[in-house]
């Protein structure tokens, strides 16, 4: 009698903790991408000039990341990387490039991105930050890519300006007049109000997906001359430049290194602001928090990644396909879900897709590169890795570049020289890619440059190779 209890509490037990996973509620998943923002551009990745606590703590109290990748070196392709789940070699957007009358190229018809996966699956889905992915009147208006609202630059060349004419709530111009003649409304203050605000608005009983594209700490570098910027300009002992009034006085920086320091510093401000919201609501148990950034550092309009050795150990910034221009910092936190640990697999960017539809319990796409992580972030374990990774780049001439195992290859003037040269790296001995071995491993280029065909899909809209260019003058977008 005894045993026949026993084994039908055990049946029983199962069952109930069967049915408990079944019905787990979705989880809330807010991914945070920084602009710009350098593999060590925060402390818990080796910055010692800027200081970022309520990131460090989000590593420490989550997992951390050293070997993960965006999927691009500039900001559109990146997150085309991020929505689709393809690699550059796959995507319908490749680069940077301009679309009449703002934004950018947008996003094919077809193309179903994450948060239209999501959106269709039960969530509230919002965008707050840099789109770069379709103007309002197209089809990658964010509208019809799965967010339910979206608020902020719809085009990344405006979005220099922290200080804009307008931002876009949904089909909604908001204007700024008092910006036209003063510093008044910074924007990248109003774009995180309006994340908060979404935060606090939503019904627990739905899960949400919140993407925040934030634009710092992107060039050109100017901010609110607040009790951060002043604690910058004491601890740097920066000396002021001259304003030679060949810029715009509204955008003139006079101490660029404090004002880029406080710029991550805000960012950090705003990671805080999030976290402490999610607890105080009681969401943290079922909220997922991801940091990450889109590329390298940059050295625009302030940026200064040699006084700030934002790249770390790393050559090269943005729009360099060596370590410091794609490798980033990649930070995963859910309380009570996520154990702390760092964890050394490379992974990318595109990796996201598959990896929130395995959190929301849903199949994963098809025919994607991406390979979901959920069992390295909820379990901790080794799981399938990538055959290789792959970036393609439009600008500087074309350049590629595939990582195998320790193995990095690059090419550079791609669409400009058919037999271009191949530079050779072993990541696990020189992650600072000083030493090309190209010539002493002519089995392993060979074998990696066959899977750089593969990984290359050619597009019309994105010329490549010189065969694919056709005797056209190749063009930095």
């Amino acid at each position: 009698m005894i045993k026949i209890f026993t084994a039908t509490l055990l049946v029983v037990t199962i069952t109930v903790t069967a049915q408990q996973k079944i019905r787990s509620p979705q989880p809330n998943i807010i991914f945070i991408l920084a602009d710009d923002l350098g593999y060590a551009d925060i402390g818990c990745y080796g910055q010692q000039k800027t200081e970022t606590p309520n990131i460090d703590k989000l590593a420490k109290e989550g997992m951390r990341f050293t070997q993960f990748y965006s999927g691009s070196t500039v900001c559109a392709p990146a997150r085309t990387t991020l929505m689709t789940g393809m690699h550059t070699g796959h995507t319908t957007i490749r680069g940077n490039k301009t679309f009449v009358p703002e934004g950018q190229t947008p996003l094919a018809e077809n193309v179903q991105t994450i948060a239209n996966i999501l959106q269709k699956n039960g969530y509230r889905t919002g965008a707050f930050g840099k789109w770069s992915l379709g103007f309002i009147t197209t089809a990658g208006d964010p509208a019809k890519k799965g967010f339910d609202e979206f608020y902020g630059y719809n085009c990344q060349s405006l979005a220099h300006d922290y200080y804009p004419d307008h931002l876009w709530h949904n089909h909604d111009r908001i204007e700024f007049p008092a910006n036209l003649t003063a510093n008044a409304v910074y924007s990248a203050d109003t774009i995180h109000a309006e994340a908060m605000h979404f935060i606090q608005q939503q019904d627990k009983s739905k899960p949400f997906f919140l993407y925040l594209p934030y634009t710092l700490p992107h060039g050109d570098v100017i901010l609110p001359h607040d009790s951060v910027y002043n604690y910058y300009i004491n601890k740097f002992h920066e000396t002021p430049l001259p304003d030679t009034g060949k810029k715009n006085k509204l955008s003139f920086e006079p101490y660029p290194h404090a004002a880029f320091a406080a710029m991550v510093s805000r960012l950090d401000k705003y990671v805080g602001e999030i976290v402490k919201t999610i607890n105080d609501r009681g969401l943290a148990q079922n909220t997922i928090v991801i940091f990450c950034s889109d590329n390298g550092p940059h050295k625009e309009n302030g940026g200064d990644p040699e006084f700030f050795q934002n790249h770390g150990i790393y050559r090269g910034i943005k729009r360099d396909l060596y370590e410091g221009g794609i490798r980033v910092p990649f930070i995963a936190y859910w309380k009570g879900r996520i154990m702390p640990k760092e964890t050394d697999q490379w992974l990318a960017l595109w990796d996201m897709y598959p990896t929130f539809q395995e959190l929301a319990g849903l199949k994963a796409t098809k025919k994607i590169d991406g390979i979901s992580i959920a069992p390295t972030l909820l379990h901790g374990k080794m799981q399938p890795q990538h055959a290789y990774l792959y970036w393609e780049f439009h600008e500087n001439n074309g350049r590629q570049a595939l990582r195998w195992k320790q193995w990095k290859l690059i090419k550079l003037n791609v669409n400009i020289v058919a037999d271009t040269k191949v530079e050779l790296y072993d990541l696990d001995n020189d992650p600072s890619e000083k030493n090309d071995i190209a010539a002493k491993n002519p089995a392993i280029v060979k074998r990696m440059e066959a899977m750089i065909r593969l990984a290359h899909t050619p597009n019309p809209d994105w010329p490549l190779l010189p065969e694919e260019v056709k005797g056209k003058k190749p063009v930095n977008d």
